[in-house]
């Protein structure tokens, strides 16, 4: 430990222990978890992961992203599978971190992560509306939208269960949080908006004492968790539990190592991070979730920003911030229970509102419709029907999109006949795939016109290309004919016109 940046550690680490403690929480509870399971998972997150971490200023615990995934597997396979599940995507982390693949989950394209991102905050702003009325949420995204009328008409149909009184305390912390954000300035802004707006709708709460729903601790730690017993493993030789592990380990490794790679680019003077070890790490982490039945953990983007904008210089302050959830929930769990679920609730909305994040689509759309539709298209897939779902969705649709973009070919040919000359513009892709096309647009040019072949607006050239340019050439260079050739840098060799 370096006395050097202790100060700005324990700094760091407070910040970043009062972002993470109520969204802990918070995610448990959208999760259908404890909020014990998911305080256990930011103090592994802290103390284990971040201890030897591969991004020394990321901070690891429960994602509001996996929470979507967590709910649906404790609505299909119980809630004892939960631990056996994650314990397994741990151990595929491992696996991949050992094997050096940390850049391969890297290499996904950006409209499917954004998809996906806007995917889960649609699915978390659904549920977690309901739960801001004191409503149960529903077991899927589309039935969560459908039902929010009926979560409105409680404010006005049934007072005898003050739902009215638990949607005054969310509105409350979202309008805390609100208006902290936009008001904060300078040092202020270190300040988490998400603890004020809770310290609002919690003192409101406790200075009415209104009898709505409130967050829950067991005295014992254990109690309210589902450790994982060896008959539960049993479970993972189903190939259905196989694919949740599968896809429960991309996800997130995905989501943390994008979210390495921006902390990389918030902290230049931090050393870079190491992709792989980053994986071996939260794959330990993630294993030890998995026997302790706690919740996934990934790289989180919120709470790493604050450790960064905080001013935290080394991976301890990740590991203090661990260690102050463990003191609080040891020492003082009554503090804990104070919180109305209604205020973790609306943390969790404005979370799902700022994933959606509409001016991310209007950029993509500068880089082609196409993929801004894939951007969408992800996104409604996972709403209807399941994020592992959208997100192959999303990467066929990319890979499809890339196939298209290496075999289209556009031909357009104008012909002067004043002074005799016809010009052949190609755009796109000119291979073996095509070739039938660019030979055929050659082939038909006027054999008496001088023609000028435009290659600048091809972006790929094989073999098969560059040789039926050369035996068209022969072909009319030996009847007389002149021709004009204009090649660009992608092409080996980079001849310049003319050639004749």
């Amino acid at each position: 430990m370096s006395k050097q940046f202790l100060g700005a550690d324990l700094l760091g680490s407070a910040v970043v222990f009062l972002v993470a403690l109520p969204l802990c929480m918070g995610i448990a509870i959208a999760s259908g978890v404890p909020p014990a399971a998911g305080l256990v998972t930011g103090i592994i997150g802290g103390i284990i992961v971040g201890s030897f971490s591969g991004c020394p200023l990321q901070v690891s615990g429960p994602a509001a992203g996996l929470s979507v995934i967590v709910f649906q597997i404790i609505q299909e396979h119980r809630i004892a599978m939960l631990g056996p599940i994650v314990l397994l995507a741990g151990l595929v982390q491992i696996a991949a971190g050992l094997l050096r693949a940390g850049q391969f989950f890297r290499s996904i394209s950006p409209a499917v992560i954004h998809g996906m991102l806007a995917g889960i905050g649609a699915l978390i702003f659904a549920a977690q509306f309901h739960v801001l009325v004191d409503h149960t949420p529903k077991a899927s995204g589309l039935a969560n939208f459908a039902a929010m009328p009926e979560s409105v008409s409680l404010l006005f149909q049934d007072l005898d269960h003050d739902h009215h009184l638990a949607a005054i305390v969310g509105f409350v912390t979202l309008g805390v949080m609100l208006a902290w954000t936009f008001l904060a300035k300078g040092r202020l802004r270190t300040i988490p908006s998400a603890l004020l707006g809770v310290v609002a709708g919690t003192t409101l709460a406790q200075w009415g004492q209104w009898q709505i729903h409130y967050v829950k601790l067991p005295a014992n730690l254990g109690d309210s968790l589902n450790f994982t017993h060896p008959p539960n493993l049993l479970g993972l030789f189903s190939m259905e539990i196989l694919w949740e592990s599968l896809a429960l380990a991309f996800i997130a490794s995905a989501e943390t190592l994008l979210s390495a790679a921006a902390v990389d680019q918030m902290a230049p003077q931090s050393k870079k991070s190491n992709y792989d070890r980053e994986l071996l790490s939260q794959g330990v982490g993630n294993s030890l979730c998995g026997l302790a039945g706690a919740l996934p953990m990934t790289g989180v983007i919120v709470r790493s920003a604050a450790n960064v904008n905080a001013g935290s210089k080394t991976r301890m302050a990740a590991v203090f911030h661990g260690v102050w959830l463990l003191i609080l929930i040891v020492a003082f769990p009554g503090v804990l229970q104070l919180v109305p679920t209604a205020s973790l609730a609306a943390i969790l909305v404005y979370t799902g509102i700022k994933l959606i994040d509409i001016p991310t689509f209007r950029h993509l759309n500068r880089y082609g419709w196409e993929i801004a539709l894939i951007a969408v298209l992800t996104t409604v897939t996972i709403v209807c029907s399941s994020l592992l779902t959208g997100i192959v969705l999303g990467i066929v649709l990319s890979i499809a999109k890339l196939l298209w973009d290496i075999s289209h070919l556009e031909v357009k040919v104008d012909q002067d006949p004043l002074t005799d000359r016809v010009d052949v513009q190609f755009r796109g892709s000119a291979s073996f795939i095509n070739l039938p096309r660019f030979a055929d647009a050659l082939d038909s040019l006027p054999h008496a016109a001088e023609a000028h072949v435009h290659l600048r607006g091809l972006n790929y050239v094989d073999h098969a290309a560059l040789e039926a340019l050369a035996a068209w050439e022969r072909v009319r260079l030996s009847r007389g004919g002149q021709i004009f050739v204009e090649w660009d840098a992608c092409v080996p060799g980079n001849p310049r016109i003319p050639i004749n």
